[in-house]
């Protein structure tokens, strides 16, 4: 049998020690799962590159994008000091790609924010409230849904002067409605909880409940459906400029660098289409990879397994 004297020395010395495991933060649990995925990585990668090319690029080779130069329309790539050649007008491929770049990045990342904002609190302000102000708010957006988006887009930009702030108007001007549906159905599911019932029983207003509870609660799915706006919005231009309803020369996009590149491309000038069409195909996979590596890191069954 062990001692009285014994067992206080057994308990001293085997104390049981602090957990010196820090605990981690659902931040830092988040960016751990998201490094998990490599596809992620990928696409923050290549839109790292492609973004640092297209507004740091031209400091570094600077072309003159405003002047026309007939005497060197259609060079070959390499020729003379152009790289990816030169196009029907003698502007610098590989200048006019980083200049289109810089319209299609700021327009889609600006209107996909646009968009993601809108429809976020339109769709919180719809799921909270709910009765006849969610049936009014919300048949208004199937209606708008139930027209062609590219239509619509197509008809505002041939009414008005296509611009760089009007693109990002037209285009979040309808963009929203996706993030609106689905924001309000995240809304309805967390007007229910209990913190919610007992903020109103206690006089809480409204505004205060879907600014501080239902769209903090919810912004897991805005941040993830902001990726996937910015890749719709990024592509909405290149339709757009395709259909020549994007921004008026000597300005460029990579839609309208493809239509032109496609006019050309039986005339063997291969160089005037490739280069703009990798770059959108690039630019929205990489989207669409951030995308999905944040809607692993915001799910909550991966960052507390």
């Amino acid at each position: 049998m062990t001692t009285p004297a014994e067992t206080t020395g057994m308990s001293e010395g085997t104390s049981p020690q602090p957990d010196e495991t820090p605990v981690r933060g659902l931040w830092r649990q988040g960016v751990e799962v998201f490094c998990e995925n490599r596809l992620a990585l990928v696409g923050l990668a290549m839109f790292a590159l492609l973004a640092a090319a297209c507004f740091l690029g031209p400091l570094f080779y600077q072309t003159d994008q405003v002047h026309t130069d007939l005497s060197a329309v259609h060079l070959s790539p390499g020729t003379d000091g152009h790289p990816l050649g030169t196009d029907g007008v003698g502007y610098d491929q590989l200048g006019r790609l980083m200049l289109g770049g810089q319209t299609s990045i700021i327009v889609g990342l600006a209107a996909g924010i646009l968009a993601t904002v809108v429809g976020t609190v339109w769709g919180a302000i719809a799921g909270f409230a709910g009765g006849w102000v969610d049936a009014a708010m919300m048949r208004l957006v199937d209606a708008m849904m139930s027209i062609p988006s590219l239509f619509l887009f197509m008809l505002l930009a041939a009414i008005v002067t296509p611009s760089v702030s009007m693109l990002i108007l037209i285009i979040g001007a309808f963009a929203w409605l996706g993030p609106a549906r689905l924001v309000r159905g995240e809304a309805l599911s967390l007007r229910s909880r209990e913190y919610i019932q007992a903020m109103r029983s206690m006089g809480g207003a409204g505004g205060r409940a879907v600014r501080r509870h239902i769209i903090p609660n919810a912004i897991g799915t805005v941040i993830v459906n902001a990726t996937f706006q910015i890749a719709d919005a990024i592509l909405y231009v290149a339709y757009l400029s395709f259909l020549g309803l994007g921004v008026p020369p000597p300005a460029a996009n990579w839609g309208g660098m493809l239509s032109d590149g496609l006019a050309d491309t039986f005339s063997g000038h291969w160089w005037l289409l490739y280069p703009p069409g990798i770059a959108i195909i690039l630019i929205v996979l990489a989207f669409n990879f951030i995308g999905d590596g944040l809607r692993d890191a915001f799910e909550v069954r991966l960052r507390r397994r």
